[in-house]
């Protein structure tokens, strides 16, 4: 097959999963950057411990606001994730992950909105694998090197989840500058403006007044 019938039938297949899966997905084409040691080190360290999420409570208000978050971030996404089971797994790993990172679990969901449309497989033009859009680069420079590892649910969060943690951190708190630098687009709203927007969609809503 020539270079040209690939790039063409590469086209056409994401083309199919756009329609398949929905909206079609902002890829996640973050740059290799030269990173300082004690930022790979500790992003590795943030990637490594793979148990499964068992979520810790200050106190009962806050088991209680997780407990309301989870059933009503379900509702929201039982057209996307029909399978109850599944969706409760997402769910309770979304919010570990996104916690774990110091991150608003919604703000996650939106980003994940934005990027796969809760697309498990997907991969983008440029390779970027799974739900939160991990370019595979990330597998060899904080992880084992196994790129396939970035389509489990649990370890495409963590990667994600980490990364973003990794660019707030890097843009002094700047959640804009942050999820530009995630895309790949810094400096440019379009990106940004379209996950704070659905960020807002799926943050937790009020509770009605007595």
């Amino acid at each position: 097959m020539t270079r040209l019938a690939r790039v063409l039938l590469a086209a056409a297949l994401a083309l199919i999963l756009g329609v398949v899966g929905g909206a079609p997905a902002h890829a996640g084409n973050q740059k290799e950057e030269a990173l300082a040691l004690s930022v790979r080190l500790a992003l590795a360290n943030a990637i490594k411990d793979a148990r499964p999420p068992q979520p810790v409570f200050r106190d009962e208000a806050a088991r209680q606001r997780y407990q309301r978050w989870l059933g009503e971030m379900s509702e929201r996404l039982r057209r996307k994730l029909p399978d109850q089971q599944s969706r409760t797994e997402f769910l309770e790993t979304a919010w570990y992950e996104a916690t774990r990172a110091g991150l608003d679990p919604s703000l996650v969901l939106g980003l994940i909105q934005v990027e796969s449309a809760y697309r498990k497989y997907a991969v983008s033009m440029v390779g970027a694998r799974g739900y939160m859009q991990v370019m595979p680069f990330w597998a060899k420079v904080i992880g084992d090197s196994d790129r396939r590892k970035l389509f489990h649910m649990q370890t495409n969060l963590r990667y994600g989840c980490a990364i973003l943690r990794m660019y707030i951190d890097m843009e002094a708190g700047s959640l804009y500058l942050a999820l530009g630098r995630y895309n790949g687009s810094r400096g440019r709203p379009e990106y940004p403006n379209a996950v704070l927007a659905a960020w807002k969609k799926w943050e937790l809503a009020p509770l009605a007044s007595g």
